[in-house]
């Protein structure tokens, strides 16, 4: 038998952050596509829609009106998942049917006051107040005594579930840990009782000094497709000193920030010639009152795109009854990202 070659041989990687496992199967990618494709062009936009609800001066749907905001603007969600006046209570029958109130608030982050432009389209002093804000309200709704995690997020694109164009996010902020940063804080509590290190500052330097999967770096930050990815082109940005949250971040590494985010946007774009879509979000510590020295700050960036922006990765079949796959390795992906810095 021959030897085995991770480049064209099927394989399981390890998540090192989360404990999951996904299946890499790099020799399907030489297949043909036959499946749906998507009919694209990209969306011209006015700088200011009168019907759009995030717009400055704009009537929203619980009536209030937008100020004329010159940055950025924040603002309770009108339709929020969480609520502040959950009361407490559950269900819970024979230890396998159960249920718990969970209360938390939801907020509306407009990045800019203009409609036609996303991330990719602002200059890094621009995306630096959004970082600015991203701070103020990771340490406010943090400071509440029943949040104890602050998810701040971004769907990008229709089809990502984004139900208006104008360039925004999200921050959903509740009293439990969400799944994803619980097996997350797991994995770097148990990897620092046993290192005395941080899990992504020993990942990143391993990453650095292969450069395979890295696909940009500043002075501060570094952009990789992980070894363990599941989506086509997913990337992380990750620090290069070891912070836990966006309290702790420098006026300098906030300004590196911006432009990572800036120059990695611009790169999904270039890729697939158009508005590249995407869900993208912070991982920090949580705001329980705790300790927490084995958080290292990230942000996860999930675009669906497969091949060309007409064909899309769903997750379906084996993905959903068995472990993730993938068939473009994480290394071939970093090659074409790091093509078009």
């Amino acid at each position: 038998m021959e030897a085995f070659d991770i480049n064209d041989h099927s394989h399981r990687r390890y998540n090192a952050l989360t404990g999951d496992w996904v299946l890499v199967s790099p020799h399907r990618s030489k297949r043909p596509w036959q499946g749906q494709q998507e009919e694209t062009t990209k969306e011209q936009r006015p700088q200011y829609d009168p019907n759009c609800y995030l717009c400055p001066g704009n009537l929203r749907a619980n009536g209030e009106t937008n100020p004329e905001y010159p940055s950025t603007f924040v603002f309770t969600n009108d339709f929020a998942a969480l609520q502040e006046q959950t009361p407490a209570g559950g269900l819970s029958k024979g230890g396998l049917i159960k249920a718990e109130s969970e209360r938390g608030l939801c907020k509306v982050i407009c990045f800019s006051p203009r409609h036609d432009l996303t991330l990719s389209d602002m200059a890094v002093p621009e995306i630096r107040k959004v970082v600015d804000l991203w701070q103020q309200q990771y340490l406010e709704l943090g400071a509440l005594d029943y949040i104890n995690y602050v998810q701040i997020f971004e769907n990008k694109g229709a089809v990502m579930g984004s139900s208006n164009p104008h360039p925004h996010g999200q921050i959903w902020a509740q009293s439990s840990v969400p799944v994803e940063p619980a097996k997350e804080t797991m994995q770097q509590t148990q990897y620092f009782h046993e290192n005395k290190r941080s899990l992504l500052a020993d990942y990143l330097a391993l990453e650095l000094e292969e450069k395979t999967r890295i696909v940009l770096e500043n002075e501060h930050f570094a952009a990789l497709v992980p070894f363990w990815a599941v989506w086509p082109f997913e990337t992380m940005l990750i620090p290069k000193r070891h912070f836990a949250h966006l309290g702790q971040i420098s006026d300098e590494e906030k300004d590196a920030f911006a432009a990572m985010i800036k120059d990695l946007s611009a790169i999904y774009d270039k890729l697939f010639q158009t508005s590249f879509p995407y869900s993208a979000g912070l991982h920090q510590s949580p705001t329980d009152a705790q300790e927490h020295p084995e958080w290292h700050f990230h942000m996860h960036f999930y675009p669906p795109l497969l091949r060309s922006a007409t064909v899309k990765k769903f997750m379906v079949g084996y993905e959903l009854l068995g472990d993730p796959q993938r068939d473009i390795t994480p290394e071939s992906a970093a090659e074409r990202l790091r093509g078009l810095a």
